[in-house]
């Protein structure tokens, strides 16, 4: 936790001390890490909340002087060591921040991308496009707090970087436009948004595919879009596809944890050339929390008045079940599976949609019944069978 024994510091001769959070003279620092300064306990505490009580202990070796060494391949070694853990925090403060997001927590994600963007100039340089996506990290927690001028400087500044970058590619392209369409939805110039979110699913299919979840985002704000427009019946087709594109996403996963499980109890092969993909390798802590967001939207807006709900509703909620069951949380996958299965049976009368659907519930009701809530291990697997 923060602690409230800091001092005002001593001012060292040839050190400029500023704040980590608005560049000021700083007055007091960090007693766990030594190396990080504030101009008040305001920022202190905004910086812990938003990233340092996350990065306080791995600061040290990164700002501390490079010890001296006096081979040159220990010097070049410890280079190479210091650049290795810049590029661990720009990946964890990204992280970090963009999690902050999705969750709606925009004051607290600023720490983070400002480290972001202090690591990726350090390591990569002031003019890298490396530096782009701290830049619209930045702009969007700008636009969540209505600070749309702060939000439309940062984003002069990413579209200067992707101009004057060398290398610069689609994956960070389709980023800036959303975050441009993000800006536009908030000033509610709405035909500028939706341009701009069509250039954001343009850029994301060119990169990922059309059935992508990396597209779903620029389909799911330009719903949101339509939706504002009163326009609902565009808005609730493309939230349809939204939930078709991460309900086949998730599918996948889902079938291949259930398998995985099987091999693991030695009650199947797996066939040649399959691989066995981690859930945490598909999702980091931000693209959890983007897919909860998004799917929980679309869920709560399905149970308004002015969208359909007769089959919609059992589709995000299966869609729902199946990501809760891949986070483990088996008692939510339960939850949304057995609201899935009984509006399926009721409008839909899919037969495959419920086998599928009875399916997840009783892998998640088998996984309920052990201690923890955590699943059967192996050998209760192959006991169980």
């Amino acid at each position: 936790m923060l602690k409230s024994s800091i001092y005002p510091l001593a001012n060292p001769k040839g050190v400029k001390m500023e704040c980590e959070i608005c560049q000021k003279t700083a007055h007091i620092m960090c007693t766990q890490c030594r190396v990080t300064f504030y101009c008040d306990v305001t920022h202190q505490a905004a910086d812990w909340n938003g990233i340092h009580e996350k990065i306080c202990q791995l600061l040290i070796p990164v700002r501390m002087p490079l010890p001296f060494f006096s081979s040159k391949k220990e010097r070049e070694h410890s280079k190479e060591q210091l650049v290795l853990r810049q590029k661990y925090l720009i990946d964890l403060t990204r992280t970090v921040a963009q999690k902050l997001l999705f969750e709606g927590r925009h004051e607290e994600a600023i720490p983070g991308a400002l480290q972001s963007m202090r690591f990726a100039s350090a390591v990569y340089g002031s003019l890298s496009a490396e530096l782009v996506p701290s830049q619209l990290l930045l702009a969007e927690a700008s636009i969540g707090l209505g600070r749309l001028h702060e939000a439309e400087e940062y984003l002069s500044q990413a579209q200067w970087t992707m101009m004057k970058a060398t290398g610069c590619i689609n994956a960070i392209q389709y980023k800036l436009y959303r975050n441009l369409g993000l800006l536009y939805t908030a000033k509610c110039e709405y035909d500028k948004a939706l341009w701009y979110f069509a250039d954001d699913i343009y850029h994301a299919t060119r990169v990922f595919g059309v059935s992508d979840v990396h597209a779903a985002g620029g389909y799911y704000h330009m719903a949101n879009v339509f939706y504002k427009q009163e326009k609902t019946d565009v808005a609730g087709s493309l939230y349809s596809e939204v939930t078709d594109i991460w309900k086949n996403f998730l599918a996948e996963l889902v079938e291949t944890e259930i398998q995985k499980s099987l091999w693991k109890a030695g009650l199947s092969s797996p066939e040649p050339g399959t691989s066995l993909v981690d859930v945490e390798d598909v999702f980091d802590a931000s693209q959890k929390a983007e897919a909860v967001k998004i799917l929980h939207v679309i869920f709560d807006m399905r149970n308004q008045e002015l969208l359909v709900k007769n089959g919609k509703i059992g589709n995000i909620a299966h869609t729902l079940a199946m990501l809760y069951y891949l986070f483990q949380d088996f008692s939510k996958a339960v939850k949304y599976g057995e609201l899935a299965l009984e509006d399926n049976k009721m409008f839909v009368h899919n037969e495959k949609e419920i086998a599928t659907i009875q399916r997840l519930l009783t892998a998640a009701k088998k996984a309920l019944s052990y201690p923890g809530g955590k699943g059967p291990s192996p050998y209760d697997w192959a006991n169980s069978c």
